[in-house]
């Protein structure tokens, strides 16, 4: 029984070596980094930036589609996991960075949530009835063939 503890303690075979740079201070753990969380800067492009092809790309998704409907009828800012879809938690961070990158959603922290508001004044004033048009094709119902 002295044994198996000496080696859980010590190291395989009770033996353990120094750290080469033991000596040297240590910089304090912060927790966990990601490319993605790295500068936790969300990207918006400006107004002016905004590009039809990236607007939409955005709103080709089903389930883009469904959050920006949701976002326009009721423009009270929402939290990412309040919209009711049946996708995984890692499939809705990469709609809502689809929508945020193309310019069509703003997100802004506020703790340790997201919120979402759709950019419709932004997307208006660079493309006049190109949101109403999508929003408004998307809520008739496709013919059958």
């Amino acid at each position: 029984m002295g044994l198996s503890r000496d080696r859980h303690r010590n190291g395989v075979g009770g033996l353990s070596r120094p750290r080469p740079d033991a000596d040297l201070p240590r910089e304090p753990h912060i927790g966990r980094q990601s490319s993605y969380n790295a500068g936790m800067g969300l990207l918006h492009p400006t107004s002016d930036e905004l590009e039809v092809a990236s607007v939409l790309h955005a709103l080709s998704d089903p389930q883009r589609l469904a959050i920006v409907r949701s976002l326009a009828e009721d423009p009270t800012p929402r939290r990412c996991g309040s919209f009711d879809l049946c996708v995984t938690k890692s499939t809705l961070t990469h709609h809502f960075r689809v929508l945020r990158e193309a310019g069509v959603i703003q997100q802004r922290e506020e703790g340790t949530a997201r919120l979402n508001s759709l950019r419709r004044d932004d997307l208006d004033a660079r493309f006049p009835g190109l949101l109403d048009a999508i929003l408004a094709a998307a809520s008739t119902p496709v013919a059958a063939l």
